[in-house]
């Protein structure tokens, strides 16, 4: 999964500007790599992070999608 990837997963999981989503991981490496791409979403400004909980199996991500008129 690239960062690309999951903008677009977060933008089907949408309802109005609300996301709630939980991603499946197989590894704590996984789990890192999902931490790092939705920092960088949040320092782009494309996301607002409300919540982000670690599970034994997944990740669980709930926030604000932020719309730019570019």
């Amino acid at each position: 999964m690239n960062k690309d990837r999951l903008l677009k997963d977060l933008q089907k999981a949408t309802r109005g500007n609300f996301f709630s989503i939980e991603i499946p991981t197989a590894s704590k490496n996984d789990e890192n790599i999902i931490r790092e791409m939705v920092n960088e979403l949040e320092k782009e400004g494309k996301i607002k992070l409300r919540e982000c909980i670690p599970r034994e199996y997944s990740f669980y991500l709930h926030g604000i999608i932020k719309y730019s008129s570019e």
